[in-house]
């Protein structure tokens, strides 16, 4: 008995794409395999009080880590330091992400500046990011006349 077998001619071409992509998407230090910089994934949430941004930053010290907010643009920041620079020929392999990182959001004109708030614990940096009151949604009663 002979079997089906589907031919998909664009299997290779996604592939390579895919492989371009994840090339790019970090750079590599020449020769270590290490990277020097890394994408900062993040989670947003939006609700009626506030933008909420959350992301994942772990092994890193709170010193490490910069917030920053200028001319309506926030920008989260740092650099994750390689422990063991000394060692460093003695690993089979490093996958872990280090280096700089940097990411930057434009807020939106309903963004109370001056409320805005940035915590960090185990391994997680949350940016709070109030709506100013205006820009809160209300309830308007309607009246019968």
């Amino acid at each position: 008995m002979t079997a089906l077998i589907h031919a998909d001619p664009f299997r290779q071409l996604r592939a390579m794409h895919d492989e371009f992509n994840r090339m790019f998407d970090r750079s590599y230090s020449e020769g270590q395999g290490m990277m020097t910089e890394w994408p900062l994934r993040v989670d947003i949430r939006e609700d009626k009080e506030a933008i909420t941004i959350r992301a994942d930053v772990p092994g890193m010290q709170q010193e490490d880590i910069t917030v920053h907010l200028d001319q309506g643009q926030l920008t989260l920041s740092g650099e994750r330091k390689f422990e063991d620079e000394a060692r460093q020929e003695d690993y089979h392999r490093v996958e872990r992400a280090y280096g700089r990182f940097s990411r930057t959001f434009q807020l939106p004109t309903t963004t109370d500046v001056e409320r805005v708030d940035a915590s960090y614990t185990n391994g997680v940096l949350e940016v709070v990011l109030p709506k100013k009151e205006e820009a809160k949604p209300r309830a308007i009663e309607v009246k019968v006349k």
